[in-house]
């Protein structure tokens, strides 16, 4: 019974993603692209960036002789089918991003386990294991006096390291010791941040559950719907809920994460850290950062399903989708109890009507042309405005005009002229202020020059083609009255 208990487990185990990935047809080239693609560390990969990588690996590998026949595209919807690769559409992003999934993690971890066994002593891990039972022992003891004794010998053992400290100095561990405890650890820190999607995946699970359970619940207010209702946060309180988050308040306590990092930047610091790889102590120098990414990431997908439950229990949107239900096991309940009757060739005198679409072909399709809709912005030409002078007061009122250049302009006219009219001003110095410099010229022209009978046209614009006129009083600029437009 044992045997045929452990042979249906397996058979199931052999369902899952992991074993499917390190069974599959194409297993060496999968497992390849999945670890090149996710290499150093990296979390998601937008779709247009995923889709251009493969692509350009794909066509490495056919180069080679490699059968990969499928599209970038086609491989990536099976490697989703399969459960190698997650999608998902973080809020905020522009397209929909990938990762690789607890599973395939874990196939890539074991087959880089198989190539890199460990060909040292494992003495960190016996002592790991050790230290860790006895501490078990000692803390689950119940009885005062074993566990004071227990106390004692540890002050003993902590007086006699001092006394050896101050006779002979620190004896630090050798070398080869060092390096392979810091590669356990190494080793299971990165089963550590392997382990957020895990528990990610066990939420995102947990929540399809509680929609599920409070879809199928034929009563009023089921178990779930009454505890949502009195304000409970089913996810949070689940084991999975209550263990992360007391990883996590761990995690983000100050004065741990103060130790880690001091921890971790003396170990870096020593002289046995130059032996390590430098993939290793890239990861030892990025590790608290990484712990806090995917703790963040975790923790913000925990408080997303947790808000979109109760919104989706307390918006009452949960009555439409059991209705739904209620009639698609209606009419499954139906079939299933005519299945005997009625055969499936059978003439049953019912037409259903289906939905259909058109189809066109793309080439039947026409380019979008801006050009068609573009409105006209040609200038329509305007008949010659008249300024008057109490118009022009009102204006330079109104604005801000530069009278300082206006007036160097003139004075630079009259020392070659007797006399230059408003126009012939603006002939020569273009109107850096539209219309202001022609309304300027002329108040001028009020205060410091001659104003005779009669109008004068004038004109201004940034070229021949885009000139405007207007009619202004005929006034003079006189050489005798030079002075009065200094300063």
């Amino acid at each position: 019974m044992k045997v045929l208990r452990a042979t249906a487990s397996l058979r199931g185990l052999r369902e899952q993603p992991l074993w499917r990935l390190l069974a599959a047809l194409k297993a060496p080239v999968v497992v390849a692209l999945l670890q090149w693609l996710y290499e150093d560390n990296i979390k998601s990969l937008p779709g247009s960036v995923l889709m251009e990588r493969l692509s350009r690996e794909l066509e490495d590998l056919r180069a080679t002789g490699e059968d990969m026949p499928q599209t970038a595209q086609a491989y990536v919807a099976d490697w989703l089918s399969e459960g190698w690769l997650t999608r998902r559409f973080p809020t905020g992003a522009s397209e929909e991003e990938y990762e690789l999934s607890a599973e395939a993690l874990n196939a890539i971890r074991f087959i880089l386990g198989v190539l890199k066994p460990r060909t040292m002593a494992t003495e960190s891990r016996l002592s790991l294991v050790i230290q860790q039972l006895s501490r078990l022992a000692e803390e689950t003891d119940t009885n005062p006096t074993s566990r004071l004794e227990a106390l004692r010998r540890e002050r003993d053992k902590i007086d006699l390291a001092i006394a050896e400290v101050e006779r002979s100095g620190v004896k630090p561990i050798p070398k080869a010791r060092a390096l392979e405890r810091t590669r356990e650890v190494i080793a299971l820190a990165e089963e550590l941040t392997g382990d957020f999607r895990s528990v990610r995946d066990e939420f995102d699970k947990l929540n399809r559950g509680l929609r599920q359970s409070i879809m199928e619940h034929d009563g009023n207010r089921g178990d779930v719907l009454e505890a949502l209702f009195a304000g409970v946060d089913l996810i949070g309180d689940s084991p999975a809920g209550q263990t992360f988050n007391a990883f996590w308040r761990l995690l983000t306590d100050n004065e741990q994460a103060q130790t880690l990092l001091d921890s971790l930047e003396t170990v870096v610091s020593r002289p046995f850290a130059r032996d390590l790889t430098t993939h290793e102590r890239k990861f030892l120098n990025g590790l608290t950062g990484a712990l806090l990414d995917e703790g963040s990431g975790v923790h913000d997908v925990l408080q997303s399903f947790a808000r979109s439950l109760k919104s989706f229990v307390q918006s009452r949107e949960f009555l439409e989708h059991r209705r739904i239900n209620g009639l698609l096991k209606s009419a499954t309940s139906a079939a299933i109890a005519n299945k005997d009757a009625v055969r499936a060739n059978q003439a049953i005198e019912y037409s259903l009507e289906l939905t259909s679409s058109t189809l066109k072909s793309v080439s039947q399709s026409t380019l979008y042309d801006p050009a068609e809709r573009m409105s006209d912005t040609s200038m329509a030409q305007a008949e010659p405005s008249e300024l008057t002078l109490d118009v022009i007061s009102d204006l330079v009122r109104q604005s801000e005009i530069d009278f300082r250049t206006l007036k160097q302009h003139v004075r630079d006219m009259l020392d070659r002229k007797s006399q230059v009219s408003v126009g012939e001003v603006l002939d020569h110095f273009p109107a850096e202020q539209g219309l202001g410099s022609v309304v300027g010229y002329i108040a001028l022209g009020a205060k410091h020059g001659e104003v005779t009978p009669g109008t004068e046209t004038v004109s201004w614009g940034p070229d021949e083609n885009n000139k405007r006129r207007a009619k202004v009083p005929a006034i003079y600029f006189i050489r005798e009255r030079r002075h009065e437009l200094m300063g």
